[in-house]
């Protein structure tokens, strides 16, 4: 069995953006993951969403993997690129948009 660094390892390996989320992107079950799904869509960014809320181990193991002590927390190619506040900045400062497009994932 994996542990929780090698499963969120793989998962931000695997996936070109990782939203680690209270709820689901359909049916977020906080206010700072569902702006976060609301700008990432506004982009047409795909995106993977993991409900921290449905796994404890997740929840504490993405703090601790990011040493960031809220949810939720984005990745983009394996970089961590912080929660609601500073996905928000970044998006409409335009950064957000250039991040990605620079990575290739729009």
């Amino acid at each position: 069995m994996q542990n929780i660094n090698e499963r969120i390892q793989n998962d931000i390996s695997e996936n070109a953006v990782v939203l680690y989320m209270k709820g689901t992107a359909q049916m977020p079950q906080c206010g700072f993951s569902a702006v976060v799904v609301q700008i990432l869509n506004a982009l047409n960014t795909p995106f993977k969403d993991i409900n921290v809320l449905a796994d404890a181990d997740i929840r504490q193991g993405i703090k601790d993997f990011s040493n960031w002590p809220t949810i939720p927390q984005l990745y983009i190619k394996g970089e961590f690129i912080g929660g609601c506040d500073i996905v928000r900045e970044i998006h409409q400062s335009g950064e957000l948009q250039a991040l990605l497009q620079g990575k290739g994932v729009i």
